[in-house]
């Protein structure tokens, strides 16, 4: 097979077609790899990239260039859905990332539904929007990755998260309008990422567990609905890989559900188990964010060959990296997959 690009290359593996090897990626959103060290090396920082359409560019290819990723991912952070839909959001620093500093409404009940093109128009959207332009554009051999909020936690983010959780089964009328607006208001948005050079679209539900909702509402809310943005998305011809937070035991036997083109995993969970039993789930992840942070390389490097061993479609952090993990771990975990 000749020379692939990280583009061709991991969409091929999305698509189910023969590759070289596994890619190893880091999708950006709640997968965000603008550690510490690549900042100070470059003198891209955050929280300024969280706004400026330029720095979140030039930051995005210096994570590309310097950690090895095969992939180019925005936004660095999971508020920008918030955000627009009113919540207030704290940005953090430089080496801690944005969190919500407040929801905008107490209950589902009281949830505002606004004009899906005034949301599209407003808050930090169009830096995104306009970043994904400027990195597809200079870098077209690589994929830009769109990451998005997914639609449980984007509602929990904008309702109180415990009233929410409860309302799940209390009002299960309001509940399902509001997680419904929200799930359009992210394929608008994914709609937009695609159009201004996004190559494929990355979900990230980490409310949406099967230890926070329990297989019966994982099932009526997350599944519905993830599979409500992924059609969105497919409508455009553009992959869409998910990734779902924590033990799975309760509801592994759902995955298949899932339209993605590949799920992403937390490290607990077996991957080479995972494709046994669900030949059809094309498998993300899922190098431990610990290893990566508090690891040595050799150690990295060793788990990097064994999920290449086990047969894992596209390699990558299990979860969200802490924003202190050293270069030369990630660099150890992206040459191994190189490498193989």
């Amino acid at each position: 097979m000749n020379e692939l690009s990280p583009r061709e290359r991991l969409i091929r593996v999305l698509r189910r077609k023969k590759t070289d090897r596994p890619p190893v990626i880091c999708t950006g959103g709640m997968m965000n790899a603008a550690i510490v060290d690549v900042m100070n090396k470059t003198g891209h920082t955050l929280p300024e990239a969280h706004s400026d359409e330029e720095m979140m560019a030039e930051l995005a290819a210096d994570v590309y260039k310097e950690t090895g990723f095969e992939n180019i991912g925005i936004p660095f952070c999971m508020t920008v859905e918030a955000e627009v839909l009113g919540s207030e959001i704290d940005f953090g620093t430089l080496s801690c990332e944005p969190k919500i500093a407040r929801e905008t409404y107490p209950s589902v009940s009281r949830m505002e539904f606004k004009n899906m093109q005034a949301l599209i128009s407003s808050g930090r959207i169009g830096a995104v929007a306009q970043a994904a332009y400027r990195l597809s554009a200079k870098h077209p051999d690589v994929p830009v990755i769109g990451s998005l909020t997914g639609p449980i936690s984007t509602a929990a983010s904008v309702v109180d998260p415990l009233t929410f959780l409860r309302e799940l089964r209390k009002d299960k009328e309001n509940a399902h309008r509001v997680i419904d607006y929200v799930s359009r208001f992210l394929v608008a948005y994914a709609q937009l990422l695609v159009d201004n050079g996004a190559a494929v679209i990355a979900i990230g539900d980490p409310t949406s567990t099967g230890e926070i909702l329990g297989p019966k509402m994982f099932e009526e809310y997350a599944v519905r609905y993830l599979n409500k943005i992924i059609a969105g998305v497919h409508s455009l011809n553009v992959p869409v890989i998910v990734h779902i937070c924590g033990n799975m035991k309760a509801v592994r036997h759902l995955l298949p559900a899932i339209g993605a083109d590949a799920i992403s995993t937390d490290a607990l969970v077996n991957l080479r188990l995972l494709k046994q039993d669900f030949p059809g789930v094309t498998t993300m992840g899922n190098l431990s964010t610990y290893l990566l942070q508090f690891g040595a390389p050799d150690k990295i490097a060793g788990q990097a060959e064994r999920l290449v061993r086990d047969g894992v479609d596209i390699i990558s952090p299990a979860c969200g990296l802490s924003t202190s993990s050293a270069l030369a771990n990630i660099r150890a975990m992206t040459d191994t997959v190189k490498e193989s």
